[in-house]
């Protein structure tokens, strides 16, 4: 029950990704201070709805890897995320997703 409820989320973390138009990624990925806003604005949401640091690491860990495998940077600090990003394991990656999150808390 627990995998099918974390592919679920994965599933719907994907499913908005990818309805978001153009304009709009490019509104939110044209500099690094629109996307922290952009992130930010999701983290104080997800907190609302009563997500842990945790939970948001796992959301903000899947918006990483969909962003890695289907965008490309759009500036110098998404483009060094990206690296880091690639580069990482899982667990390195996991640990950069909680660091998002703090900078954008």
């Amino acid at each position: 029950m627990a995998f099918e409820s974390h592919h679920n989320e994965e599933d719907k973390v994907e499913e908005k990704l990818q309805s978001m138009g153009e304009e709009k990624k490019d509104e939110v990925l044209t500099s690094f201070e629109s996307f922290k806003s952009y992130l930010g604005d999701k983290v104080s949401k997800g907190e609302k709805l009563g997500m842990n640091e945790e939970q948001l690491a796992k959301t903000a860990q899947k918006v990483a890897d969909y962003l890695a495998d289907h965008e490309s940077a759009r500036n110098r600090e998404e483009k060094l995320l990206q690296e880091l990003w690639k580069v990482g394991n899982e667990e390195e990656q996991h640990k950069l997703a909680h660091m998002l999150v703090k900078l954008v808390q």
